[in-house]
């Protein structure tokens, strides 16, 4: 039985495009469900195998409501999220082995949510002209493996430009069916622990990998950029970790104050509400992050770093720094397993040494003051005298995870008292 490619598209501005697509893909032995997101017109040259109609029920509307929704923004809202439960449903049934989907801004916006809606590892790709230039990825990427390719030009004909990138979209498809894999469940004796890092943490992150390796857990490490947190926690909830090292925890200051590192609400409560054992340090909470030239007025004056060319870091004021203490005491008091927090005492960035940029203990040293205080008594506060970026330091969280997962286990084989 051939594998299945649902394509999903704007069938009223998009249909000749798309017809080819389906086409190619098939000419390589692939299935193929068109499923028509458009709002407004008929299909063009294609027959859809869900319609728009039928596409509108899953969201519990009709087409002719979101017609009248009063606004093309209501309406394409509309439209995306009866896609995203379609295409929960159609790979609930068997019937989605990839998924790829063509349009312009409204058009990828609606493919792309519906996309993130499958498991990594089912092949995911979109094609659009607004992948490039000065745009927001979230909505495209989101925390999933997106193959995002760049149509150059407008989808709207059959040039050769355009054909060139659609056989390649068909062929990239074809590899992905045929050649990868959906993720697995963790393979049975192997145990893996998920750890944050960004460039500020990153040599202390590889020497805690090395100790982990040494102890028999293998480490998989996520960028903490606002996306790689949540991505996380996201694949912590369907059980890939048996514990978590959150060595970079800097996505819970940037939206406090609006920096691009945004982990979103549940950022730091979400591992210890699934039960999972963790270490957490307060690595490069003293920053936020903008693109270079960004900064708002409200941080003028503040003591800055220029990461790189793209990236401005700014330090957080002591009162934030308080304010970090309360959220951290707040979301880790939630947790439903053991918890360790490792609190290195000689800086928690790069640029917070002595007589760098962001050397302020003082401020340091009221957010420590604050957790400790406010932390459930059963939730051991540990400082170290070191810097959050000291290999040595790396090697000291390791060990406190073997250890807590060491407990972990004896508490789990103890008899019955």
């Amino acid at each position: 039985m051939s594998k299945n490619v649902v394509l999903i598209g704007t069938l009223d501005t998009k249909g000749p495009e798309m017809a080819y697509l389906r086409d190619r893909l098939q000419e390589l032995g692939l299935g193929t469900t068109v499923v028509d997101s458009g709002i407004l017109g008929e299909p063009l040259e294609i027959v859809p195998d869900i319609s728009r109609a039928e596409a509108a029920t899953y969201g519990g509307t009709t087409i002719e409501a979101l017609r009248n929704a009063g606004s093309r923004g209501r309406a394409v809202h509309g439209m995306r999220e009866a896609l995203k439960k379609l295409t929960v449903e159609l790979y609930r049934e068997g019937r989605v082995d990839a998924m790829v989907s063509m349009g312009g801004a409204e058009g990828a916006v609606m493919g792309a949510a519906a996309m993130m809606t499958l498991p990594v590892g089912v092949p995911k790709v979109l094609v659009s002209p607004i992948a490039s230039g000065y745009h927001f990825f979230a909505p495209l990427v989101g925390t999933r493996d997106m193959m995002v390719v760049h149509s150059v030009v407008d989808i709207l004909g059959l040039n050769p430009i355009a054909c060139t990138i659609f056989d390649n979209v068909a062929a990239a498809i074809k590899g992905m069916v045929e050649y990868g894999h959906t993720l697995p469940a963790p393979e049975a004796g192997r145990q893996y622990v998920a750890m944050t890092m960004l460039g500020n943490t990153t040599k202390a992150v590889m020497a805690a990998k090395e100790a982990l390796a040494e102890a028999g857990y293998e480490a998989v490490i996520f960028h903490s950029n606002g996306v790689g947190g949540p991505a996380m926690e996201e694949l912590a909830a369907l059980g890939q970790f048996a514990g978590v090292i959150d060595f970079t925890t800097n996505e819970t200051y940037d939206p406090m104050v609006g920096g691009i590192h945004d982990g979103g609400p549940d950022r730091l409560r979400r591992i210890g509400e699934l039960g999972l054992p963790q270490v957490v340090v307060p690595g490069c909470i003293d920053f936020s992050v903008w693109n270079a030239g960004t900064v708002p007025e409200a941080l003028h004056g503040r003591p800055v770093y220029d990461h790189n060319p793209e990236y401005t870091l700014v330090r957080a004021s002591h009162e934030e720094m308080i304010a970090l203490g309360h959220l951290f005491a707040e979301r880790l008091n939630a947790a439903q397993a053991a918890v360790i927090v490792a609190v290195p005492t000689q800086g928690l960035s790069i640029p917070n040494v002595p007589d760098g940029p962001f050397w302020d203990p003082e401020a340091d040293a009221e957010f420590l003051a604050v957790l400790e205080e406010e932390l459930r008594d059963d939730i051991p506060v540990l400082t170290y005298e070191r810097h959050v970026n000291d290999p040595q330091f790396g090697r000291e969280v390791a060990a406190l995870f073997v250890g807590l997962m060491a407990q972990e286990r004896a508490q789990a084989e103890a008899p019955f008292s």
